[in-house]
């Protein structure tokens, strides 16, 4: 049996994510989607999601040929242990339900025309749930990742063999403690009694780091001398990660290497903060925070904490000050005076006079970024932005 991790119909909620990734593909906790199924089940993994974005992922179609059981799942959903049971003990033909569409549904073949706004023909024995619970906003992400990085920890201490911490830390509860092979810490102070601490190989945390679980630091990751990481955050493989940072989420190759606070905060991939950067996320009022969500154009509430939302391939001059509750695009270039705007375009070069990033600078501009870590951009993530790009002008 093969799974095949699906993008339901709100996936432009996700924005501005979702613009230059599979929802599958989103990290938090400890796993993106696709990797957490692939531990869950022991299966192979595939993704679905819109035609623009399928170059950027290895294509079901030779594992097709031989293989006549799939596993379709809503890659959105919440991790829910009893959930992941009962998908996982679907029959062929079965589709379970909700209010809100397809959960998941084993087929017998391959569904070369599977469109999620026409899901009933394909399964012939169809069961209705009450309503489960999928990301369907951004801010979800940091909302849900103090839970999901416990359960991520418990799926990871049984597979993953740890070493001995260095006698150099200050530790509590080192048995709430993964550190990988490859991996160092030294002269760091570690609370893991409130929530586990996931540190992967060849990560780095340097000299007076504090950290306080639950926490994931990626694979080749750097924590920089002094930084004070709180609980639910997630550095994924590859950051670099210094100041002040709570409850927030960095997807891959992202830096915020130096003093300034994050809080409440997703930052897409290969986004860089420049020194000082902080971000607001409690209103003066301490009210709740209405987010203008660029593609439903509407306000949503996303509660008393939220900080910023910002899309891959942005970066922000030093001493930036990130208004309470932003959502900045992809590929920004964020300087000017003052608190940023609330809302910020894709493609935005500036904040006070805004013009439209060059897309031939773009793509220098990442590849100078991507040459630090000794990759650059592929034709596939070049095609991408070109349609995103070219999409947008035209809005």
């Amino acid at each position: 049996m093969l799974i095949i991790l699906f993008d339901n119909s709100a996936r432009e909620s996700l924005y501005p994510f979702t613009q230059t990734r599979a929802v599958a593909d989103l990290r938090y906790g400890i796993f993106t989607a696709k990797e957490r199924w692939e531990k869950i089940s022991g299966l192979s993994v595939y993704i679905k999601t819109a035609g623009y974005l399928a170059g950027l992922y290895k294509s079901v179609a030779q594992d097709a040929t031989v293989e006549n059981d799939f596993l379709f799942i809503d890659a959105a959903l919440k991790d829910e242990v009893a959930l992941r049971s009962q998908i996982l003990s679907l029959q062929t033909g079965d589709g379970l339900y909700d209010d809100a569409g397809l959960i998941a549904g084993r087929s017998s073949g391959f569904i070369n025309d599977f469109s999620i706004n026409n899901t009933e023909s394909f399964f012939k024995n169809i069961s209705i749930i009450d309503t489960v619970q999928r990301l369907n906003y951004p801010w979800q992400i940091v909302q849900w990742n103090n839970e999901q990085l416990r359960k991520d920890f418990l799926l990871t201490f049984s597979s993953i063999a740890t070493q001995p911490l260095s006698g150099t830390n200050k530790i509590v509860q080192p048995e709430n403690i993964i550190i990988e092979q490859g991996a160092i810490a030294e002269h760091c102070f570690i609370n893991a009694a409130t929530g586990p601490v996931y540190i992967a190989k060849n990560a780095l945390v340097m000299e007076g780091c504090m950290l306080r679980g639950p926490i994931s630091i990626g694979e080749g990751a750097v924590v920089k001398m002094g930084t004070k990481i709180y609980d639910a955050t997630t550095i994924s493989s590859y950051c670099v990660a210094g100041g002040e940072i709570k409850n927030s989420v960095l997807q891959s190759n992202s830096n915020k290497a130096h003093d300034g606070y994050l809080g409440d905060a997703i930052i897409g991939s290969w986004c860089n903060l420049g020194a000082g950067t902080s971000n607001s996320n409690v209103k003066n009022s301490a009210g709740d925070i209405s987010i203008y969500h660029p593609t439903t154009k509407t306000y949503i509430n996303a509660g008393k904490k939220s900080g910023v939302v910002m899309g891959d391939y942005s970066r922000t001059a030093i001493n930036t000050s990130i208004n309470t509750g932003s959502i900045i695009g992809i590929c920004c270039n964020i300087f000017g005076e003052g608190l940023t705007p609330k809302v910020i375009d894709d493609f935005t070069w500036g904040t006070n006079n805004k013009s439209v990033y060059v897309f031939e600078k773009i793509v220098e501009h990442i590849n100078n970024w991507k040459a630090m870590k000794a990759q650059q951009l592929s034709s596939a993530e070049i095609s991408v932005l070109k349609y995103i790009f070219d999409t947008r002008r035209k809005d």
